[in-house]
């Protein structure tokens, strides 16, 4: 892992991903999460906050950056709930099957880089019955923002951890044999339009 992915990068995703909007968004989506909970692509953990430590028994946190674990240390140590890191890949999730109760997915599967293999692991971990509750940006439905994605995507991978933005985020989670029971998608406020279409809502396994 080269100096900027290890020790630049994570300050700037942590810049992005701390957003207003960005953390309002998380506020709406994480206090669902129930019982044993994964959080794929935990970062610097600013989800914790929105933890309800009276639903959660514990949250597997799944991270495999360790500049992003390092920034990480200090929330984890003051979260409200037991948490576990897990420093590994989210294309082969090292947990059994049918075992969480909930996987949650916030400004995430745009960065790795086979997606539909971790969306099948997470579809793998987690319980029937149990809830995939995600909130990430992704392709446009406006022809013209669309194609202004496409152009400054190539460049704007290298520059931001691999993220995607043509990413068509339902698509892939019901690919994936999950079935959207809620869904939001909407530009997020304040924020370039290349970058900020969101989708929010909850699945289950279909």
């Amino acid at each position: 892992m080269s100096f900027y992915e290890n020790h630049v990068l994570p300050h700037l995703i942590g810049l992005a991903c701390g957003a207003p909007q960005i953390m309002k968004k998380r506020s709406q989506i994480v206090p669902a999460a129930e019982g044993r909970v994964l959080e794929v692509g935990f970062g610097a953990g600013p989800n914790l906050e929105f933890y309800d430590p009276a639903k959660v028994e514990r949250l597997f946190a799944l991270e495999p950056s360790e500049g992003m674990r390092r920034k990480a240390a200090g929330a984890i140590a003051a979260a409200p709930v037991p948490v576990e890191v897990i420093d590994l890949s989210a294309e082969a999730i090292p947990l059994e099957d049918a075992s969480m109760d909930t996987v949650v997915l916030t400004y995430t599967a745009c960065t790795i880089p086979d997606v539909n293999t971790a969306l099948a692991e997470m579809r793998r971990v987690l319980k029937p019955g149990g809830t995939l509750l995600f909130s990430e940006h992704g392709k446009a439905p406006d022809a013209g923002v669309y194609k202004w994605q496409r152009r400054i995507e190539p460049v704007w991978k290298p520059i931001a951890g691999g993220c995607h933005l043509t990413r068509q985020i339902d698509d892939l989670i019901t690919g994936a044999g999950f079935q959207i029971d809620r869904l939001e998608a909407d530009y997020l406020p304040k924020s370039p339009k290349f970058a900020s279409f969101n989708y929010s809502g909850a699945a289950r396994i279909a």
